[in-house]
């Protein structure tokens, strides 16, 4: 199963996309035994729009574009589910066995991920109650990727 992390705005260089880069990479890596790679990650342009309905309706337009054909839509939202590192795991294995072919997330920018696009949602999750900017939660959906990852291969990286 092909995942995707689609997300409105662009990490600069230094300790942000390096973070994001490293973990990222470790569950590209560790993906491909477990049936979940590649892992591909388009950064999208802000909107420039007026006003912030438009701005976030604009870029949840861009987002869902860029949806292949066959994948189901995980949005984060504050407002979205919350679930343990294990849930989570258990939630990508579910998708997968049932021979889904691909996994979009979608995370928003300053605004927050157009109604369009959470309506199109097959999941709405959420990473906790306070909200996050969007390189951070790039970089915490980049972990507990990996996380899920290391969960379903038995790998000691989880100790929860």
């Amino acid at each position: 199963m092909r995942l995707l992390i689609a997300a409105v705005g662009k990490l600069k260089q230094g300790p942000e996309r390096d973070l994001y880069a490293h973990y990222f990479g470790r569950a590209e890596a560790l993906g491909r035994s477990l049936s979940l790679s590649p892992v591909a990650s388009p950064e999208f342009s802000e909107s420039r729009a007026s006003s912030a309905g438009a701005r976030s309706a604009d870029e949840a337009k861009a987002l869902l574009a860029k949806v292949p054909s066959g994948h189901r839509v995980i949005c984060l939202d504050p407002a979205g589910k919350m679930l343990s590192s294990e849930a989570f795991a258990q939630t990508l294995a579910k998708f997968r066995d049932n021979g889904t072919a691909g996994l979009t997330f979608l995370i928003g920018g300053a605004d927050g991920l157009g109604q369009n696009a959470r309506d199109k949602a097959n999941l709405l999750l959420s990473l906790g109650p306070m909200v996050l900017p969007h390189g951070l939660a790039r970089i915490v959906l980049a972990e507990q990727l990996y996380r899920a990852m290391t969960i379903l291969a038995g790998h000691p990286y989880h100790r929860g």
